[in-house]
């Protein structure tokens, strides 16, 4: 017996597009456009981490009635829409903050090893016939990869603008992640 073959519909349509949408994930994270720049790498490859998690936010809510977890994935909604907006208004002034080729390849060893581990544990969430549970068994994997990569990219030379979005990403993600931990004993996940 497959995998799929032990989850109810809804929870097989769930997982089918929770797995697209990391797929798209992955593919648009490993295909991002690395220059010179540290704080452009680092955006270029957050977009899409965020975007992500917006979609797999919107994901949840065609299914939960459970208002802490709406009012979680709402949040996500909202927070990693803000994030990206704040990117993108620096994301062409801080390509202009150049780095050391040491500096680039430390910097990129320790992401890739970051969004493997992520990519890893994600794609090896647990899955039940508990979409709530499904859901944050997913995204905590996910949160715990954007704190790894913020707190990595603020150990390297960046664009001052950068700063503020790397520790609201890493205030907000932690805060999240103590939330969903606390949501999944309390629904019994």
């Amino acid at each position: 017996m497959s995998r799929q073959n032990k989850f109810n519909n809804p929870t097989k349509i769930y997982l089918e597009h929770y797995y697209c949408i990391l797929d798209e994930m992955i593919r648009n994270m490993k295909s991002a456009d690395l220059t010179e720049s540290i704080s452009h790498n680092f955006i270029t490859q957050m977009i899409p981490h965020h975007r992500a998690a917006i979609k797999m936010s919107q994901n949840i809510l065609k299914y939960t009635k459970n208002k802490p977890l709406e009012s979680i994935a709402s949040g996500i909604i909202t927070e990693q829409t803000k994030s990206i907006e704040n990117m993108r208004k620096i994301e062409s002034s801080c390509e202009n903050c150049r780095n050391s080729k040491q500096d680039l390849w430390l910097y990129q060893h320790s992401m890739n090893e970051i969004m493997q581990e992520m990519f890893s544990n994600m794609r090896n969430a647990r899955a039940a016939n508990q979409i709530n549970c499904d859901f944050m068994w997913e995204m905590i994997p996910h949160h715990m990869g954007a704190i790894e990569m913020s707190e990595t990219t603020l150990q390297y030379p960046i664009c001052p603008e950068l700063k503020p979005i790397l520790n609201a990403i890493i205030i907000s993600q932690q805060r999240g992640v103590i939330k969903m931990q606390h949501l999944l004993q309390y629904i019994g996940c």
